[in-house]
């Protein structure tokens, strides 16, 4: 299946539900001013966040002209949507950039977010291109997490180093680098316990396991993945900028957009943080974490191309 085809798949609920609301607001008002306001609100609900909201039905004001037709609105609401994400979509930094192997990617995020299952997910495509990995349990507070991982590991045949239960997660951190570097990995993947936003001491002990992690590399990771569940909606803008703040967050992976009719969280976050969505989860397969790619994603939640 095409990334295309399973992106159109995994963000049915959205698709949904914004097409079906456009549609509705066209027959019920055609070509106005009413229409303009109607959307604006559709889009706010889609949690594509009130400043974008207000934006994309500006710009459609200023283009003199409305569409009368559904499909033509929605081909338009495409083409801003597809260049505003442009501005925020950035590959992961796993390639040879400069230091000595491994790379190294550490995943933060709140609880259930799906930092254990993209780590896995992670590991299983780096895996396929031939790459040595490494997975890190550096979740030493929940057992299930451990044992979670441990599976992925052998479903993706990578290494696990893994802490004991209680274990300081930084020292666990610390060891899977040095047992990456030993063991001539290219990649070594560290998931880390989830952990609420507002919990100042969790936040200083994830910081802490990035400062180690550095250390132990002797250079910044390359990689501080922010996972974020779309199910949340506009909670994630709060969760993500306190990681932000915390451990300097290089990108975004959205977890979760199969479950929600609320997709357009991505392109509030985007929008608000300033930070480059990398990676998106549209499903429970190993391929189901797929680099993002602007194009599809908005194709797969409006039915339609972009004009060109």
């Amino acid at each position: 299946m095409s990334l295309w085809q399973r992106m159109r798949e995994g963000m049915s609920r959205t698709r949904d539900a914004l097409v079906s609301t456009i549609d509705s607001l066209v027959r019920r008002h055609g070509a106005s001013a009413e229409m303009l306001e109607a959307l604006e609100e559709s889009l706010i609900e889609a949690d594509i966040g009130p400043r974008l909201a207000c934006e994309i039905t500006g710009r459609l004001r200023q283009a003199g002209r409305l569409p009368g037709e559904a499909q033509e609105l929605r081909r338009l609401l495409a083409t801003i949507l597809v260049e505003e994400l442009s501005r925020h979509t950035a590959a992961l930094e796993l390639d040879d950039r400069g230091g000595e192997p491994p790379r190294a990617v550490l995943l933060v995020g709140v609880n259930g977010s799906g930092k254990t299952t993209t780590a896995g997910k992670l590991a299983w495509q780096l895996r396929r291109e031939g790459k040595r990995v490494i997975l890190v349990g550096a979740d030493t507070f929940r057992a299930a997490a451990q044992d979670q991982l441990a599976l992925w590991a052998q479903r993706a045949r990578a290494e696990l180093v893994r802490g004991a239960p209680g274990q300081d997660p930084a020292s666990v951190a610390f060891d899977g680098v040095k047992a990456a570097q030993a063991r001539k990995a290219d990649a070594v993947i560290i998931d880390t316990a989830g952990r609420l936003h507002n919990k100042s001491q969790l936040m200083a002990e994830l910081s802490k396991v990035r400062s180690v992690t550095a250390k132990a590399l002797g250079r910044a990771p390359d990689e501080v993945l922010l996972v974020l569940d779309a199910t949340t909606g506009q909670n994630g803008l709060q969760q993500a900028r306190v990681f932000l703040e915390a451990v300097s967050v290089t990108g975004l992976v959205m977890t979760k957009l199969d479950g929600t009719a609320r997709g357009g969280i991505a392109f509030a976050i985007v929008r608000e943080l300033d930070l480059p969505l990398k990676l998106v989860g549209i499903g429970e397969d190993p391929d189901d974490l797929r680099p993002f790619d602007p194009a599809a994603f908005v194709e797969a939640i409006l039915d339609v191309a972009p004009s060109s």
